[in-house]
């Protein structure tokens, strides 16, 4: 029982390439530093590769009570090639050496984490662009408060994602630390080369502390933060799409591909992937908290209890990306409701804060105008009547400072009038389309091309 408690194989088996890559570069470092000889270095390193073969293949066994990746494929290497397997551990310690393991792993999705951001992007842009000419209304508190472009506030969207991209490029900065040779928490105490080790990997730092290293986990906690944010935004995209396609807004038609029917009522699409989203979301949330409480009372160097870094960020991984590989399909199948976005603002009480401008500039102080305006909209609404229907003599009554040119008040005009950088006039929209396009341009190069993870020399 004890020895099933204590067996992280059935999870961190996932690390074998990284464990593999990096006792090949650890084998490649002993033998230039003459710890090994090189023909002991060639036969641990085909071995290795040979190992690393059959896992893929799906003819490796692993073993719980051998407890880990680290130990099943030492056992392994040691029936391949015999006690010169016993010299791959010279100079290291599982401590560093998972580690080392973990921020190759962290490394990897990182860079595939900002490769499906700037996907989904792309397809917000898309969308944006193919309705950048469509108003509606925008809320603040769900209510109907200013008029927008359609384009403006999906394009709100590709700013969250932008940040969250450069919060996972920050994320690398830290996470790009080699570890090994730090031991179990001393360092080690024959003549390695660190730095070697360093290029062979990809990592841009060497470790300075043997006891941080072997004990650091803010590299996965800072993922998960950063995880945990881009999920909170795909929840709040995820919201709208569900508000949005919904019978009272009918704003837009998703694909039946991403929604589901009713087991009773035929004429439901209930758009189950968006509300899987948001629900998935507290699962990310809750692997970040999980790993915070557990860290926070650690004495330096290893404890066990971090052992329990893995399971919460490989969920954290998979859940990340899987719903930001189903959004970016989703929002291109997307399609806008032009007539019942139109109906929605049919009554123009929401040019109300263009009203109150238009007193401003006939020289009304602005308190004073958002009086008077309000109390026209209290007498527009009790009456039924839009603000286009009030006659001259009505708009005198609450103020005389309107005038003729009150009529020329219309959703084109307020949207024209935001002619401000970040507004939501046509003009700035195309700046800002223009803007997200160069961006995603300029960003070809981040996701990371992975082909080295594909072999081990």
């Amino acid at each position: 029982m004890a020895q099933d408690y204590v067996a992280s194989i059935p999870f961190d088996q996932r690390l074998y390439r990284q464990d593999i890559r990096g006792s090949v570069a650890h084998t490649k470092m002993l033998a230039r530093q003459g710890i090994i000889g090189e023909s002991e270095a060639e036969t641990i390193i085909k071995g290795l590769n040979s190992i690393r073969e059959e896992i893929e293949q799906g003819e490796f066994q692993f073993e719980p009570e051998l407890e880990d990746i680290h130990m099943n494929i030492e056992a392994k290497l040691f029936e391949k090639i015999g006690d010169v397997a016993g010299k791959l551990h010279t100079a290291r310690s599982r401590n560093d050496q998972i580690a080392l393991d973990m921020r190759l792993f962290v490394k990897e999705e990182i860079s595939k984490t900002i490769g499906e951001l700037k996907t989904l992007q792309s397809s917000l842009v898309e969308l944006a662009e193919a309705n950048k000419n469509i108003i509606m209304p925008g809320y603040t508190h769900l209510q109907q408060a200013q008029p927008v472009l359609l384009a403006h506030h999906l394009l709100a969207y590709f700013e969250m994602f932008q940040r969250d991209k450069e919060r996972f490029h920050d994320c690398l900065k830290r996470t790009d630390v080699l570890p090994l040779g730090s031991g179990a928490l001393a360092g080690v105490s024959y003549p390695i080369d660190r730095e070697f080790v360093a290029r062979e990997l990809g990592f841009s730092q060497v470790s300075t502390n043997s006891l941080d290293a072997v004990a650091d986990r803010d590299f996965i906690i800072e993922y998960e933060a950063c995880a945990a944010t881009t999920m909170m935004h795909l929840s709040r995209l995820a919201e709208e799409i569900i508000l949005w396609s919904s019978a009272e807004f009918g704003f837009i038609e998703i694909s039946e591909a991403y929604t589901t029917g009713s087991s009773i009522m035929p004429q439901k699409k209930n758009p189950d992937v968006a509300e899987l989203a948001r629900g998935k979301t507290g699962r990310v949330y809750g692997h970040l908290m999980a790993l915070l409480t557990t860290m926070k009372a650690l004495p330096l160097a290893y404890n066990r209890d971090m052992q329990e870094d893995k399971e919460g960020l490989f969920d954290t991984v998979d859940t990340l990306h899987s719903t930001l590989r189903v959004f970016a399909e989703m929002v291109r199948t997307i399609k806008v409701n032009v007539k019942h976005v139109r109906e929605a603002i049919k009554r123009d009480y929401i040019l109300a804060t263009d009203l109150a401008d238009y007193l401003v500039k006939k020289g009304l102080p602005f308190r004073e105008a958002h009086g008077a305006v309000a109390k026209l909209s209290e007498y527009a609404i009790a009456r039924d009547k839009s603000f286009h229907e009030l006659s001259l003599d009505e708009y005198h009554s609450f103020s005389p400072f309107f005038d003729e040119d009150v009529y020329t008040i219309t959703l084109e005009s307020s949207l024209a009038a935001k002619n401000v950088i970040g507004g939501t006039s046509p003009q700035q929209m195309e700046i800002a389309l223009t803007r997200a396009k160069e961006i995603l341009r300029q960003t070809q190069n981040d996701k990371v091309c992975h082909s080295e993870w594909n072999k081990v020399e």
